[in-house]
């Protein structure tokens, strides 16, 4: 019976998608697709940066408020 592989997580596949268009982007030379590439890699930065700030954590970190009563 094949066995599955470990579920990955949002932000695991994120990090997986900006090494390998940077991975990409190294082997281009300057220009359009270039541009684009870095133009996604930029797009998959801010992705992470909104998920981390939407997803609620367990622990509370600094500058964050875990208590609800704070909105």
């Amino acid at each position: 019976m094949r066995r599955r592989s470990e579920p990955h997580t949002f932000e695991q596949r994120l990090v997986a998608q900006k090494l390998r268009l940077e991975h990409e982007m190294a082997n281009l030379p300057r220009g359009i697709e270039r541009d684009a590439v870095a133009m996604r890699i930029e797009r998959l930065q801010a992705a992470a940066e909104m998920y981390d700030f939407l997803m609620p954590r367990e622990t509370s970190a600094p500058g964050r408020q875990a208590d609800a009563s704070q909105v």
